[in-house]
């Protein structure tokens, strides 16, 4: 039987989603194939890796893709990781994906020092992290 289909979704799947997609590789990869995309391309966010490096986590290799319509047909479950995902997704053609919005504030937007930078990454990380955490165990 194969795996469900998670799919993170942001608008330039560099940061949020990438993020989402690692944590989820690493604490549910055994149950869950995962999957992250945007609305756009934007690279990914040496940011992003770094934080997600001292969580332990590498996402060096990751790219940054656009939506594939054909993974958002078969996804179980897409999840969006910002508002404008959120307002802009595709319509999904399938039966069976479930639609969520997860929330999280855009750490690339962050201004400031190197060092309050890095604390909202951070911060951002480590609350997707818990979201990814009771997703896992719970299911939803």
């Amino acid at each position: 039987m194969s795996k469900p289909i998670v799919y993170f979704l942001c608008t330039g799947n560099s940061c949020r989603s990438q993020i989402a997609d690692g944590f989820l590789k690493a604490l549910g990869g055994d149950k869950y194939d995962v999957r992250s995309a945007g609305l756009e391309a934007h690279g990914l966010n040496p940011r992003a890796v770094q934080v997600m490096q001292e969580a332990g986590i590498d996402i060096s290799g990751h790219t940054s893709d656009v939506i594939d319509p054909d993974i958002l047909a078969k996804a179980d479950y897409i999840i969006t990781l910002c508002g404008h995902a959120n307002d802009n997704c595709p319509v999904v053609y399938n039966d069976k994906g479930e639609r969520w919005h997860w929330g999280f504030e855009d750490p690339a937007k962050a201004s400031g020092t190197e060092a309050e930078i890095m604390a909202k990454f951070c911060e951002v990380r480590d609350a997707i992290k818990d979201r990814i955490d009771r997703f896992v165990r719970e299911g939803k």
